[in-house]
């Protein structure tokens, strides 16, 4: 066990407009270089494009995307013996937003389009309705942990 003392964990600011974490969650992961006026900008530019879109609350849209997108178990790989087992293991809703914002981000990148708002702001919308690449990736990683089941014993 550790000797030192527990760890606090970070508390996320929210942002100016929509005063939301779960926005500022997004905005970190798309900054670029220290860019984050520019990550602001892109994700209030997608944010626009989806309540013209939709005609609905875009931060509906956000949340109902990742969580979505939000997987309640992965894959570990775990070394027993000299062979390598892909161990499945639940994670928690703190790490799940965070895979599930990074698989978001990575499928808008992916895309083809105009330029990065657009994109993103086409996947969140996919992700919504339930489809999309990143939906995609969560019903893989779930169908591997599935397969893999059986390895579960060497949590």
């Amino acid at each position: 066990m550790s000797r030192r003392s527990i760890i606090e964990k970070k508390t996320i600011k929210s942002d100016p407009i929509y005063r939301n974490r779960l926005v500022n969650m997004m905005v970190n992961r798309i900054l670029k270089n220290g860019k984050k006026s520019l990550a602001y900008r892109i994700f209030y530019k997608a944010m626009k494009n989806i309540k013209q879109k939709t005609k609905k609350n875009p931060l509906s849209i956000l949340r109902q995307a990742i969580h979505r997108v939000t997987p309640n178990v992965t894959i570990k790989a775990r070394r027993v013996g000299g062979s390598t087992y892909q161990v499945p293991v639940e994670i928690k809703s703190a790490q799940g937003k965070a895979l599930a914002i990074c698989w978001l981000l990575r499928a808008s990148k992916k895309r083809l389009g105009r330029n990065m708002a657009f994109k993103l702001s086409y996947e969140l919308i996919d992700a919504a309705r339930d489809s999309g690449e990143a939906i995609r990736k969560k019903e893989e990683t779930h169908r591997m942990a599935e397969a893999n089941r059986a390895f579960a014993h060497f949590r």
